[in-house]
């Protein structure tokens, strides 16, 4: 396997790891082994990664931080490109912020709380990278990435680097022009407004205790298991339906947020399937409402 992708090990595009189980690399704890996990050391590195796999014919997945991800038992073939540590600088002009891909969207947060700019409060908390965020349009609170954003960078499917503002975005709920056109956001940049230190910092920390007091961040999980369908809350009709607690193997629909389904012992990805399914048809047949994953499910059985 290693002699496959020695033509990686060449050109210093950074670390390379074989067979490395994937469930290392998810909030979720779950997943089989990628046959190689490559993790750029900077965006040229990332770029260089992505062009030797399209040239070579290898396929490759793109990945943050890998908190809404569950990968199936049997793991990731091909090459698993892993954004984060070598490409998260987060700096400051004026009332923007510039951010690389892989910086946490929790880092970028802070930094702008310690920069005293207001507007990405709404952030702190949400696990994952500015990649990421950027990709799904992540949100809480009532606030959203497309809130914000002012400017993509991003590596096309044709190997270029182009550039996109805002409204050539296509910013939805859960979904962006990232997902359409198979772009790999490489830095954004972001619009705050000067604020006060103190004031950013109440909302921040209020923000936060929501977040923990009501959520299950004690157990892994990929967040938010479902979307939120139209009209309707996921976690207050799985409730309704009598779910919570549910348990299938090692895991389970969060007792403290139905919205979450949980590892509570070594959890298999086949068992989490198994669970979503009996709640999606069970609220189906309760209530007549379909409601789908918003966790990103990957890998080979």
């Amino acid at each position: 396997m290693e002699s496959k992708f020695q033509l990686f090990r060449d050109k210093n595009i950074g670390s390379l790891l074989f067979d490395e189980p994937m469930k290392n690399h998810t909030s979720f704890k779950i997943g089989g082994p990628a046959d190689v996990m490559i993790i750029p050391n900077s965006e040229e590195g990332l770029v260089n990664a992505v062009k030797l796999c399209r040239e070579n014919g290898i396929q490759f997945y793109i990945m943050g931080n890998g908190t809404n991800l569950l990968v199936r038992d049997g793991g990731m073939r091909g090459a698993v490109i892993k954004i984060n540590e070598g490409l998260n600088n987060i700096s400051r002009n004026g009332n923007n912020i510039y951010c690389q891909a892989g910086a946490l969207l929790t880092a970028v947060s802070r930094f702008a709380m310690a920069e005293s700019l207001a507007g990405i409060e709404f952030a702190n908390g949400i696990p994952g990278t500015i990649g990421g965020a950027v990709t799904m349009n992540a949100g809480a609170y009532g606030g959203e990435m497309k809130d914000i954003i002012t400017m993509v960078r991003a590596l096309d499917k044709y190997g270029n680097i182009v550039e996109f503002k805002n409204e050539e975005m296509n910013f939805r709920y859960r979904g962006s022009k990232v997902v359409d056109d198979e772009l790999i956001v490489l830095s954004i940049e972001i619009g705050l407004k000067p604020g006060k230190y103190e004031e950013i910092k109440a909302i921040v920390d209020d923000l936060t205790y929501k977040r923990t007091s009501k959520q299950p961040l004690d157990l892994p999980s990929a967040g938010s298991t479902f979307k939120r369908p139209e009209g309707y809350f996921a976690a207050k009709l799985i409730e309704d339906s009598g779910l919570k607690g549910l348990r299938h193997g090692g895991a389970q629909v969060s007792s403290k947020h139905c919205g979450f389904v949980v590892n509570v012992d070594k959890a298999t990805c086949e068992e989490v399937l198994d669970l979503i399914k009996v709640v999606q048809k069970t609220v189906k047949d309760t209530f007549d409402v379909d409601i789908e994953t918003e966790i990103k499910i990957i890998g080979e059985d």
